[in-house]
């Protein structure tokens, strides 16, 4: 099972995020990312193959600094255990990105049909149609929530999803879609988490309110 974790508030995200991804190694992966949103605007991405002590050394001295932020602990189903198939994925333009537990059952016919409308995909996973679906939502007019919804309209198969854009800073969205893995949020002291699991945010908050199937949650202070 796949590892997720996110935050907003008025701590720096990177720490928070790698160690509540730390919290859920027990879960089993092969790859770790993170992405922050920094204080000029700009999404800030960093991955790797294998154990997250190496993302941690890789990020040390240049650790993403922002206020909001997402990362994922990746176990390989659709694609290999490479950086490029290692969550985040992104959309065509780069502004919305997405990390994902579970799998896209028709992640084949989503692809082919996000191909033949112009997009273009870097991975190989099933995950990356989620970004692009978003991204079509957006170009409707829809902002992040809003896309995220009809976005998972469209998918078959067991999902949880948490997603940010860099147009809406501050802001996550999570859903959790037919019975996947479980979405939890943490309210905070002028903060908010969303993580895979209760360990990743406990040292946070013990107040907490799990996500039922078919729930979306904006998440914002």
């Amino acid at each position: 099972m796949c590892g997720i974790m996110g935050y907003v508030g008025g701590e720096e995200a990177a720490p928070i995020i790698l160690d509540g991804l730390a919290r859920l190694e027990y879960r089993g992966y092969d790859s770790a990312g993170i992405a922050v949103l920094d204080d000029e605007g700009r999404l800030r991405v960093a991955k790797g193959v294998g154990k997250l002590a190496a993302l941690r050394a890789s990020v040390a001295n240049n650790l993403p600094a922002g206020h909001a932020g997402i990362g994922h602990t990746r176990w390989a189903t659709h694609g290999r255990a490479t950086e490029a198939n290692a969550h985040p994925h992104a959309d065509s333009t780069g502004d919305i990105l997405v990390i994902h537990n579970g799998i896209v059952e028709n992640y084949r016919e989503l692809r082919d049909a996000l191909a033949a409308g112009g997009h273009t995909f870097a991975s190989e996973t099933d995950t990356e149609v989620i970004p692009h679906l978003i991204e079509d939502g957006v170009k409707k007019g829809l902002d992040l929530a809003g896309a995220v919804r009809e976005a998972v309209g469209q998918i078959e198969g067991a999902a949880a999803i948490v997603a940010m854009r860099r147009q809406e800073p501050g802001v996550l969205v999570a859903a959790r879609v037919a019975n996947a893995g479980g979405v939890v949020i943490g309210y905070g002291a002028s903060e908010m988490l969303v993580a895979s699991d209760l360990p990743a945010i406990l040292p946070h908050t013990q107040r907490v309110v799990f996500l039922e199937d078919g729930e979306i949650a904006r998440i914002t202070t």
